[in-house]
């Protein structure tokens, strides 16, 4: 009886934290302010024009999530030895995971604005303290166990 309800507890607490961000869908309004928010980050790194595959868009009241990978128009992959972010010296195609991304998005106003994000990044940059604070209702599971 008792594993039953350490099971419900835990079961509780993932879906608290599942129902503490929403998707935007394909389509919306949301959806496309995000990605235009990235946009000019990405296209000032791996030159334009870039599109986005989506692995995980997330979204709490002013706050945002993104989890995405650059590519050219038709899923062509961009060579990141050939991109501005390469020729000045701030992206090293060998020592990072590719074309990925991560941000970290406020509302202001009425306009999403990445405030944090990277490129390329191998760790999970986001997931100390002081973001947690801040972000963890769009990426709770990074910032269990934090003084959030």
């Amino acid at each position: 009886m008792r594993w039953l309800f350490v099971i419900a507890i835990v079961l509780a607490g993932g879906m608290a934290n599942a129902q503490s961000w929403s998707e935007p869908k394909r389509g919306t309004a949301t959806r496309a302010a995000l990605m235009d928010a990235l946009r000019p980050h990405a296209e000032w790194q791996l030159g334009a024009p870039v599109e986005f595959v989506v692995h995980d868009l997330r979204r709490a009241g002013n706050l945002a999530y993104a989890s995405i990978s650059a590519q050219r128009p038709g899923g062509r992959a961009i060579n990141q030895y050939q991109t501005p972010g390469y020729r000045r010296g701030e992206i090293d195609p060998e020592f990072s995971d590719g074309t990925s991304m991560q941000a970290l998005y406020r509302k202001s106003g009425e306009t999403w604005v990445a405030v944090h994000w990277a490129i390329g990044a191998t760790d999970v940059w986001f997931a100390y303290d002081e973001m947690c604070r801040t972000y963890a209702p769009v990426i709770p599971e990074f910032c269990q166990g934090m003084g959030n």
